[in-house]
């Protein structure tokens, strides 16, 4: 089972370390962390998806809480939010197989965002399963880099 995290936290050194201890400490998983500003500057917005079962799930939330940097956890499943992921994939290609990179990219929507004469850097934005289904279609490509970010959520939007 798997929860995402959105944690409010001062925006100082030493607070990503402490919150990543937390979960060293107690043996919990972290399956994305990402990491960055909000419009308050004092603020940082940590956006952690963790798995286990519900008992963790629970103890993760009680644990973040307890925090003295930590302003505001929020919790909610995958299906009540929108999650992206952003993956850079630099391939090497050849005169044969750069026509099915290129319309790979096209039909996942992906973009194509640096060129040479023998490499390929393609940039993708979308749910976590359909970068890895993505990714799944490069296996019999030369892959030279793959850099991938961590899951960004936000809860969905609700009219009540």
């Amino acid at each position: 089972m798997k929860r995402i995290y959105s944690v409010l936290v001062e925006n100082r050194a030493g607070v990503l370390c402490k919150v990543a201890g937390l979960f060293w400490r107690r043996c919990f998983n972290i399956d994305s962390l990402a990491v960055g500003t909000t419009t308050n500057t004092s603020v940082s917005s940590m956006i952690i998806v963790s798995s286990g079962d519900q008992r963790t799930l629970e103890q993760i939330e009680k644990q973040l809480n307890k925090k003295i940097d930590v302003i505001k956890v929020k919790t909610f499943s995958e299906n009540e939010s929108i999650c992206r992921e952003m993956v850079l994939l630099k391939v090497r290609y050849t005169r044969t197989n750069r026509k099915d990179i290129l319309e790979n990219s096209q039909i996942m929507g992906a973009q194509i965002v640096d060129m040479s004469s023998t490499y390929m850097t393609i940039q993708m934005c979308d749910t976590p399963e359909r970068v890895q289904m993505f990714l799944d279609t490069f296996k019999q490509v030369n892959i030279v880099e793959i850099t991938r970010t961590g899951t960004l959520a936000v809860l969905k939007c609700s009219e009540s």
